[in-house]
């Protein structure tokens, strides 16, 4: 998981125009310098081979939203200003007992970014959101044994889009990044290509 952070920023909106901009611009990255990079590295015969990013899912589970279910509004608009797209609440599937859990009782926050909303909230993870980490020095490198990459987050406050002023309770939110890649290897390169700070990265 993340560090702690300080934020006492008020909440930022992004124009479209610069939402696009950086879109084209790391599309434009990935096809003209990440792309020929992979293939170098991997020795690749086909573009089918070379690793693509297909969607990003932010995912926040809530146990506390079962003793107070307004945790569940605020996640889900929160989660909705940081992502820039509609988040939904995640339903619980059976009952447990133990944990005063029922079936389809809200306990979470989730939201699925593809295409543009994909580039742009990668953008601003990686060079607006992980540089506010108090004493950031780079996230672990290792993946699911599929290619694919989940980050946890400590803290919503990271996100410039939150008003620290105005949060009710500090979440945290696990960021996963699902690839097309074979391997840990190669998954890991296309997202240290994308420039995520993984420790000991040569990036």
């Amino acid at each position: 998981m993340a560090k702690k952070t300080e934020n006492s920023d008020p909440a930022v909106t992004v124009a479209p125009a610069a939402i696009k901009t950086r879109t084209a611009n790391l599309k434009k990255d990935y096809l003209e310098r990440i792309v020929p990079a992979l293939t170098k590295e991997f020795g690749y015969k086909s573009v089918m081979q070379i690793p693509k990013l297909t969607k990003i899912v932010v995912n926040q589970g809530l146990g506390d939203a079962t003793v107070d279910k307004k945790i569940i509004d605020v996640a889900v608009q929160e989660l909705t200003l940081i992502t820039g797209q509609k988040a939904v609440a995640t339903i619980s599937k059976k009952d447990i007992s133990n944990f005063k859990l029922r079936r389809k009782m809200p306990i979470g926050a989730r939201v699925t970014l593809r295409r543009e909303q994909m580039y742009e909230f990668l953008e601003r993870l990686i060079r607006i959101a992980l540089p506010r980490i108090r004493d950031f020095k780079g996230i672990e490198r290792k993946l699911d044994g599929r290619g694919n990459y989940t980050l946890g987050i400590q803290e919503q406050i990271i996100f410039p889009e939150i008003n620290i002023d105005n949060i009710t309770k500090l979440l945290g939110m696990n960021i996963t990044f699902v690839t097309t890649a074979r391997t840990d290897e190669e998954g890991y390169a296309l997202l240290r290509e994308f420039g995520l700070p993984f420790k000991n990265s040569k990036n």
